[in-house]
């Protein structure tokens, strides 16, 4: 039976109680970002099939590793398993996740979607893509990222704050593509572009694009499927007043992040965290999470969810290897605050 424990929700948190004991080699301690309806049938699973107890703490992505920092040697933390390529950078710099050598990870997460010496693995995909008001905007006119600069679009964009690690990383993948000059020209098109200050999450920029705040926004294709897919009729409602873009599907391609794990630099049970890593990427899994989340699996031998495939799927996804949006996140945060994006 998966041993749960309070969730970690803020940095006052770090000091609680470890996790489990960590030297068990038929358990793995597990740290995990994302939300424990999300992972918990997963892991029950996983025990089930490898008789593998999982200790399972849950919170917010920054607290837990800020908490790996605190523990140190002393972590009772197999695995770290966060959201976006630019938290996972964070915790390899820090020096809290080890490489791990598993050809079935090798195999099944493509080389993009992990980093390259081990260090952490996708687990599941989601895009950044552009939600458009299909009463007022003709999908055409917003071919690509670039497009959303042009002066036909002032005072129409919706977009949540640079402090956001989802916007972090769609600048370090402009910058990527673009260079230092063209990013900050792209940031401060939209800047001129938005249609109020940034404010809230991903949500709340297609809610607002449903009720005409703003006729396009950015967001990650995931909150679009929570409300396709709601219980709500009032969720269900504004996904119908909105459609999806996937951008530069005639260049570089849309997008793409990933959650992801690692085995962390002071695990004591390395066999079976890799084990956990190597289950999360198997077909079984990759379909039901990706399911679950209304995401994409990274293990192209997984089918698509038929939950996610009539938003445009399949899609060019932009290939720049995840590592580097991690690499480029201090530049694109430096300009960010340069073209007065807060």
């Amino acid at each position: 039976m998966i041993r749960r424990f309070i969730s970690i929700i803020a940095a006052s948190a770090l000091l609680a109680p470890a996790a489990a004991s960590a030297d068990n080699e038929g358990e793995v301690n597990l740290y995990s970002a994302r939300q424990e309806s999300l992972i918990l049938p997963l892991l029950e699973q996983f025990e089930e099939q490898t008789g593998i107890e999982v200790n399972l703490v849950t919170g917010s992505a920054d607290a837990l590793i800020e908490r790996l920092e605190v523990e140190g040697r002393n972590t009772p933390a197999d695995v770290l398993l966060t959201t976006d390529a630019g938290r996972l950078h964070r915790a390899t710099e820090a020096g809290l996740l080890q490489g791990v050598d598993s050809d079935v990870l090798d195999e099944r997460v493509p080389s993009h979607l992990r980093h390259p010496e081990g260090r952490w693995f996708g687990l599941s995909k989601r895009a950044r893509v552009i939600s458009y008001n299909r009463d007022a905007v003709d999908p055409s006119e917003l071919p690509t990222y670039e497009a959303l600069t042009d002066a036909k679009w002032e005072g129409e964009v919706c977009i949540r704050s640079s402090s956001n690690i989802y916007n972090q990383s769609l600048l370090a993948s402009m910058i990527a593509e673009h260079g230092e000059e063209g990013a900050t020209e792209w940031a401060e098109g939209v800047v001129n572009n938005m249609a109020r200050r940034p404010q809230g999450g991903d949500t709340d920029q297609i809610r607002a694009v449903a009720s005409g705040v703003c006729d396009v926004a950015v967001n990650n294709t995931y909150y679009y499927g929570r409300l396709v897919n709601s219980d709500d009729a009032e969720d269900r409602a504004v996904a119908e007043k909105v459609g999806l873009i996937f951008p530069n599907q005639d260049g570089r391609g849309t997008h793409v992040n990933v959650s992801g794990a690692g085995v962390t630099t002071h695990a004591s049970n390395v066999d079976t965290a890799t084990q956990l890593l190597e289950f999360l990427v198997s077909d079984e899994a990759q379909q039901w999470y990706a399911q679950v989340n209304y995401e994409y699996p990274v293990n192209p031998e997984a089918e698509v969810a038929e939950s996610v495939e009539g938003w445009g799927y399949p899609f060019e996804e932009d290939d720049l290897p995840l590592a580097r949006l991690g690499e480029l996140n201090a530049e694109a945060v430096r300009i960010f605050d340069r073209a007065g994006w807060r």
